[in-house]
């Protein structure tokens, strides 16, 4: 691999960088240092949905291409059934991300590739960076030596954010768009529509959009008119 890349044409959107990470300052520190080679120990990031793991995995990539890095994210839920292909496209990236293994837990092939390409790339000077949403032992994989594997990584443990931590994270995120929230707007959010933060942010591109094109505000009028819920709905 000649140049920097994420495979499959991503990119981390601007919201997912390390710098805009809430909450456990410690991952946030430890994913910097992989990602700029200050580091190569193995890390392991546990966590469930909404937890940020994605999140920290996209950034790191972002942060070790932006350092002239060979970076590469691999969601397992896309190779799931060919992870050996998957991984021998990128057993030369300086960072490799591996995001989502629980989707591979079952399949005695994606396992035993995953148990000998981790025993590989354990010589080369690299460091990879698994996630999932529990930890080696809790998430369905059958081979044993594969969670002995995985165990020896550095476990990082993630917590979704809790109400407080939500209101920043959307209001941060609000503000890299030049949208003002209020209290009343954020409150009409985080209670009227799908909580989790994708769907959130993507609720913030459309109100970006509708807003820019009408010249208003985003007031709960307006956010009623778009959602099209009822005024007379109680907040």
């Amino acid at each position: 691999m000649n140049t920097p890349q994420l495979p499959l044409g991503l990119r981390a959107p601007p919201d997912q960088r390390l710098d805009a990470f809430l909450g456990n300052p410690a991952a946030r520190a430890a994913m910097h240092a992989a990602a700029t080679g200050a580091s190569f120990e193995w890390l392991y990031l546990a966590g469930p949905a909404g937890s940020g793991k994605s999140h920290l995995l996209l950034a790191a990539c972002a942060e070790a291409v932006a350092a002239g890095r060979r970076a590469a994210y691999l969601p397992m839920t896309a190779f799931a059934g060919r992870l050996a292909a998957g991984l021998a496209q990128q057993e030369n990236a300086d960072l490799l991300c591996l995001d989502g293994l629980e989707a591979i837990a079952g399949n005695a092939e994606d396992e035993e590739a995953l148990f000998h390409f981790h025993n590989r790339a354990r010589a080369d000077a690299g460091a990879v960076i698994y996630a999932a949403r529990g930890n080696p032992t809790d998430i369905g994989l059958m081979l044993r030596d594969l969670q002995t594997r995985l165990g020896q990584c550095a476990r990082i443990n993630l917590d979704p954010l809790d109400e407080a931590g939500r209101r920043d994270l959307l209001r941060q995120r609000a503000a890299r768009r030049g949208l003002e929230l209020d209290d009343a707007v954020l409150d009409y959010l985080l209670r009227r529509v799908d909580r989790d933060l994708a769907s959130l942010t993507r609720l913030l591109d459309q109100l970006d959009r509708a807003s820019l094109a009408a010249q208003r505000r985003i007031t709960i009028p307006f956010l009623r008119q778009q959602l099209g819920t009822s005024p007379d709905s109680p907040l």
